[in-house]
């Protein structure tokens, strides 16, 4: 054999091997989707977690990567002689709102709960942007019957465009006690820390426990001191986060992240006893910061399907209900979706659902293919797969296979949103411009067509209207603004689109 053929043998077997990786790489290990994805969900999940470190308060850690913020709210607290500096900013303003945050980091703790084991290197990365929030829920609740819920006076703060790292509007602070109750964010701050204490719970035993006392003393006040704190505190929450669903989803939502997170029967019975009461079987499907019926519904569902609790038998029900009402063309159907597809709740920040509803059919697919079982809607059978595949194309749409072309993820795909309405990224970053920008001066910057300087990686946007049209301005908070409650559950979405393509 000459040197040339040799060669030639050498390379060909070298490029028939290389086939076999490439093939086996892009082949989906569960068979359930096409060989191919049209969408790089591994780049889109890195992404979408990255964005939490763009929307952090406090101290920066050395190895921040969103290189264009800098410390702010150092003092955040003084005011009531409190540490509460730390957390996330909801949004694209300053203030920080103690409900949405307590959500963002139940959401991102399920997301890591179900799909973690397939995240590969991001684990670490969705494990930190947890703490970070669970850090500063732990501050939060320092004093029993107490949790302080907001940092930063909406109002004012939203009178200025400016960055967080100028700001210099009031940091009041607001609290929920005995005797203005607030058992809706008392109940959603538990459960944080109780699916919290799951996350850590082998990788850092000792914070764990210490999230899981916390959450069950929470869980406590929620419970003994019963009322909304859209009616203490009022002037201050709403109408940002108001509670229009009152307290009862959040008790109920409660008591399942505990069940789940001590496996102490107390819980299991306060569901028996309470569930009606509580609303499980009220017929709504909206699943977001405020109202968490749908979600209590799946994740209860699981006891019974996979752990055979038979007194959990009617969250089988409940949870078909919500899924039958998302299915096109059943006569059960009672969800609204865009001409291109895209579900369609409401004007302002409707991805915030698309990316929940979208978490919560992949999850229950889980729970269901466990189970070995199918979604009855009215006697016709609804597969997991089925479940997946209507997941999959709001995931899909949301990333760029949408009429415009346009992903709703800053930073993925050739084309997305310039003008987010998010003050730090709009206005030039401390490194570029030292020099402070006042209150009302960063308003010309707003007002303007001039894309972004800074680039919010990974930031989902409110998103297109009905029709599917997406002005690109930052004037328009409701379809232009991130925030952190519509990304937490697309992390476990794209954690397990990206396994089931062979990204990860």
């Amino acid at each position: 054999m000459t040197f040339f053929s040799l060669s030639l043998t050498i390379l060909l077997s070298l490029l028939s091997v290389f086939l076999l990786h490439a093939n086996a790489y892009n082949h989906p290990i569960h068979h359930r989707h096409p060989r191919f994805a049209t969408h790089n969900y591994r780049d889109a999940l890195t992404k979408s977690i990255l964005f939490f470190e763009g929307q952090r308060s406090g101290k920066l850690p050395p190895n921040q990567r969103m290189s264009w913020r800098r410390d702010s709210g150092l003092s955040d607290g003084v005011a009531m002689r409190v540490d509460l500096v730390g957390g996330y900013y909801d949004a694209g303003d300053n203030v920080k709102f103690g409900f949405p945050m307590a959500f963002t980091t139940t959401m991102l703790s399920w997301s890591v709960i179900e799909f973690g084991g397939l995240m590969k290197g991001e684990l670490q990365n969705a494990r930190v942007a947890i703490r970070w929030a669970t850090d500063y829920l732990l501050k939060a609740t320092a004093h029993p019957n107490t949790i302080y819920v907001q940092v930063g006076d909406a109002k004012k703060d939203h009178s200025c465009w400016e960055r967080p790292e100028d700001m210099d509007t009031p940091r009041s602070v607001f609290k929920i006690d005995a005797n203005t109750p607030g058992s809706e964010v008392a109940a959603e701050t538990a459960a944080a820390l109780a699916a919290a204490s799951l996350v850590f719970r082998r990788t850092d035993p000792t914070y764990s426990k210490v999230l899981a006392r916390r959450a069950i003393r929470v869980f406590q006040f929620a419970d003994k001191y019963r009322g909304s704190y859209s009616n203490a505190l009022k002037p201050f929450v709403c109408p940002f986060y108001c509670s229009y669903s009152g307290y009862q989803d959040e008790l109920l939502w409660g008591a399942a992240w505990l069940h789940k997170a001590t496996k102490n029967p107390m819980y299991l019975n306060y569901i028996k006893v309470n569930g009606q009461i509580l609303g499980a079987a009220e017929f709504d499907n909206t699943f977001g910061w405020d109202n968490k019926h749908a979600g209590a519904r799946i994740l209860l569902s699981k006891e019974f399907l996979v752990q055979r609790v038979q007194s959990l038998h009617d969250y089988k029900g409940h949870a078909d209900n919500f899924v039958c009402s998302l299915i096109p063309g059943t006569s059960f159907s009672s969800t609204q979706y865009t001409p291109g597809g895209l579900l369609f709740k409401m004007s302002d920040s409707n991805m915030q659902y698309v990316t929940s509803t979208s978490f919560l059919l992949l999850t229950y697919a889980k729970y269901l293919t466990s189970a070995d079982t199918v979604v009855n809607c009215g006697g016709i059978a609804v597969t997991p797969k089925r479940l997946r595949s209507i997941a999959k194309k709001q995931v899909d749409y949301l990333l760029g296979d949408n009429p415009l072309k346009m992903s709703y993820m800053v930073g993925y795909g050739p084309r997305y949103p310039r003008r987010i309405h998010h003050r730090g990224s709009s206005l030039p970053s401390i490194g570029v411009h030292p020099g402070k920008i006042q209150c009302r001066a960063g308003f010309g910057v707003m007002n303007s067509q001039s894309p972004n300087p800074n680039i919010l990686v990974g930031a989902i946007v409110g998103g297109p209207d009905q029709h599917d049209r997406f002005p690109d301005e930052r004037s328009d908070y409701e379809q232009s603004e991130p925030a952190t409650y519509i990304n937490s559950p697309l992390v476990g979405a794209l954690a397990y689109l990206a396994h089931s393509f062979g990204q990860l």
